[in-house]
């Protein structure tokens, strides 16, 4: 049982991972981190990320999405992997047409995750 959360380096990941933190910690439960940037193998966490979590005084198992995986598919095989009780996503804004065309990475995990997700628009840069 972990909460999981998807970041990228953005305002709206980091928004989900301040958020992901707090759920974490008031479930008492562990935090696993999803980098969807992709990241070369073996190569360390975002400097962005490893600032909020050292200001959190936090040590979650921090783990990259590989180049050839969709963001979606990415989050929805590491909630499985980890256990997940909860999916934490960080939203930002689409025109409905983008969305229409597009379609997006959180609604996709809304649709097809096996547990709640929680998402998080970010309201701290604003």
């Amino acid at each position: 049982m972990t909460v999981l959360v998807a970041y990228n380096v953005s305002p709206h990941g980091e928004a989900a991972v301040r958020t992901a933190l707090e759920e974490a910690a008031s479930r008492d439960l562990p935090l696993h981190v999803l980098v969807l940037d992709p990241q070369p193998p073996g190569a360390p966490a975002p400097a962005e990320l490893d600032a909020l979590l050292a200001a959190a005084g936090a040590a979650p198992v921090v783990f990259s999405r590989d180049e050839q995986t969709e963001p979606a598919d990415a989050i929805l095989d590491a909630a499985e992997e980890t256990g997940a009780t909860l999916v934490v996503v960080g939203s930002r804004k689409r025109s409905s047409q983008g969305t229409f065309l597009m379609g997006t990475t959180t609604q996709r995990v809304l649709l097809d995750s096996p547990v709640p997700v929680l998402v998080v628009k970010d309201t701290y840069g604003a």
